[in-house]
C-alpha cells in the first residue's frame, strides 16, 4: 500500500493515489494528478499541503555509500559506515520548497532510499534485521559544499539545515517491495537526468546497517535510515525543479527558492 499524508482545510489526512493513464502504480514515474483522503474526498495533488508520508523519528544518514559517489568525490569508501544525524526540523513534504543561501557556490541535491523502522531493533542480527522495516520512501537530502570542513564528519550547516531534507510522497509497505537491494535511483534537474544509479550497488546494505546500528542504539518506531546517494551530483540553483524516483515508490518533486523570498 501507498500512502500519504496531507494538511487540507486545517487538518491533516491520510491519502492515497488515484492514478490517471494506463499506469497501475504512482512508482511507474507517472504523476498522481489527484490524491484521495482517508475520509473519501478527492482533491488533486497541489491543492494540500504534503508532509512527510509518516510521523519521523530518528534520522540517521549515510555517507558515501555507494563507492562511484565515493570516487566521483575523489574519496575512499569507509571500513564501517559514516553515519551522522539529523534534527526534526530538516524535514520537508512534497513539492516543497528549499532555500538556497545567496552566499554559496555549490548546493546539490542527493537522491536516497528512505528506510523506516517499524519495530523497536536493539542488537539484532543481520538475518533477522529486515523483520523490523516498516517500509521505504524516496529522500532528497540536500548538501552545501561550501560549507564543508571534513566529508568525514559533516557540519551542521551542510546537513541540518531547515528544510533540506525531503521525504515523500509515498509510505510504501515494505511488502510491497519484495527487492530493496536492487531498486533504480533517478534524479532530474529541470527535466533532464543528472543521476542514477542501483540500491545493488550499496557498499553497507540495510540489513547490515540495521545490524551495525542496533548493535550500540536502540532503533525505535519511525526512526529514518537513509542510505546514501549514488553518483551525479549538480550544483542547484534558483527556480530549479529537481524530481527523484525509485522504483515503486514514486517521485518526490521540490523546487530551489533563494533565500530572499524569505526576507533575508
Amino acid at each position: 500500500m501507498m500512502r500519504a499524508r496531507v494538511a487540507y482545510a486545517g487538518a491533516i489526512h491520510e491519502a492515497y493515489p488515484l492514478i490517471s493513464g494506463d499506469a497501475h502504480s504512482p512508482g511507474d514515474g507517472v504523476r498522481a494528478v489527484s490524491i484521495q483522503l482517508a475520509d473519501g474526498r478527492v482533491v488533486a495533488e497541489d491543492e494540500v499541503v504534503w508532509l512527510p508520508p509518516f510521523e519521523v523519528g530518528t534520522i540517521m544518514a549515510l555517507g558515501l555509500n555507494y563507492a562511484e559517489h565515493a570516487k566521483e568525490l575523489s574519496l575512499k569508501t569507509q571500513d564501517e559506515p559514516l553515519v551522522f544525524l539529523k534534527g526534526p526540523g530538516t524535514l520537508l513534504g512534497h513539492r516543497g520548497q528549499t532555500r538556497r543561501p545567496t552566499d554559496v557556490n555549490f548546493m546539490h541535491y542527493e537522491c536516497e532510499l528512505a528506510v523506516i523502522i517499524g519495530q523497536p531493533a536493539h542488537r539484532v542480527p543481520r538475518a533477522l534485521a529486515m523483520q523490523h522495516v516498516a517500509g521505504y520512501c524516496v529522500a532528497n537530502d540536500y548538501a552545501i559544499r561550501d560549507y564543508l570542513e571534513n566529508w568525514y564528519r559533516p557540519n551542521l550547516r551542510v546537513k541540518n539545515r531547515d528544510g533540506c531534507t525531503v521525504l515523500g510522497p509515498w509510505f510504501v509497505d515494505a511488502a510491497d517491495i519484495p527487492d530493496p537491494g536492487n531498486l533504480e535511483l533517478r534524479a532530474f534537474v529541470n527535466g533532464k537526468c543528472t543521476q542514477h544509479g542501483n540500491t545493488r550497488d550499496l557498499v553497507f546494505d540495510i540489513a547490515y546497517l540495521i545490524e551495525y546500528l542496533s548493535s550500540f542504539m536502540t532503533l525505535s518506531t519511525g526512526d529514518v535510515i537513509l542510505t546514501g546517494t549514488p553518483e551525479g551530483v549538480v550544483n542547484v540553483m534558483p527556480g530549479d525543479e529537481i524530481v527523484c524516483e525509485i522504483d515503486g515508490l514514486g517521485r518526490l518533486v521540490n523546487t530551489i527558492s533563494a533565500d530572499n523570498l524569505y526576507g533575508r
